[in-house]
């Protein structure tokens, strides 16, 4: 498994506002969320209004889909918006190498912090 996340860095020129920005990212987001199925998030710079960064997330079977969604994600954000990119760039991962032996993440192996065979929604 595979796993692309698509980092994006938009200059907001003129916003003055942090409401400004946050129209600006969810038009953007929602955007690249009905295309494309994939994972949208604002990741830093959260209180600049001129500055906003998003992190889009793609995760298939093989480097070349997730690679080509991201691509595709990355031209399809600079035509929906006419706010300046500033920067792009694209990591790959493989779930085997930052997962356990199997890949898996986050397994419940009866021994986390809810004690033997509890999971997150087992609070007392």
């Amino acid at each position: 498994m595979i796993i692309g996340v698509l980092t994006l860095t938009f200059r907001l020129h003129g916003n003055r506002s942090l409401k400004g920005k946050r129209q600006v990212a969810a038009s953007l987001k929602q955007k690249l969320r009905n295309t494309f199925n994939v994972a949208v998030s604002e990741v830093a710079r959260q209180d600049d209004p001129g500055t906003l960064v998003l992190a889009v997330v793609s995760v298939a079977p093989d480097s070349r889909t997730v690679q080509s969604r991201l691509d595709k994600a990355l031209m399809h954000a600079q035509a929906a918006t006419a706010e300046e990119l500033a920067d792009s760039a694209i990591e790959l991962f493989s779930a085997d190498d930052a997962g356990g032996a199997d890949g898996a993440y986050g397994a419940d192996d009866g021994d986390g912090p809810c004690g033997p065979g509890g999971d997150a929604g087992d609070r007392n």
